[in-house]
């Protein structure tokens, strides 16, 4: 078993972790925190990918998970500033009381 085939197995298994999680919970910020698993599973992925590819000599794969983590990073901040205004609304993180679009 090559060292490639170890770091997909573990970022595949983050994956499904962050996906089980985004799908299962119904706290909306647990359902943040699943959606940030998975793109870090993306990250290890993109890193591996690189670090194993024909060329590590070009920094492809370390360009796309600055580029990722700065999209999560935005992502955390949007996401928990709705929360918080939902929070304020309804009174609770619960994502099944989120249930109507008035204002």
């Amino acid at each position: 078993m090559n060292p490639l085939s170890g770091f997909l197995l573990l970022s595949a298994l983050i994956f499904s972790i962050g996906l089980a999680g985004a799908l299962t919970r119904r706290n909306a910020i647990l359902v943040l925190i699943g959606i940030e698993l998975m793109l870090n599973a993306a990250n290890l992925n993109f890193i591996a990918f690189w670090r194993y590819g024909p060329n590590p000599e070009a920094l492809t794969g370390v360009m796309f998970t600055i580029f990722s983590i700065s999209v999560a990073a935005a992502e955390a901040a949007v996401g928990l500033s709705i929360i918080l205004a939902v929070y304020r609304h309804f009174k609770s993180t619960n994502l099944d009381d989120m249930n109507s679009m008035k204002g």
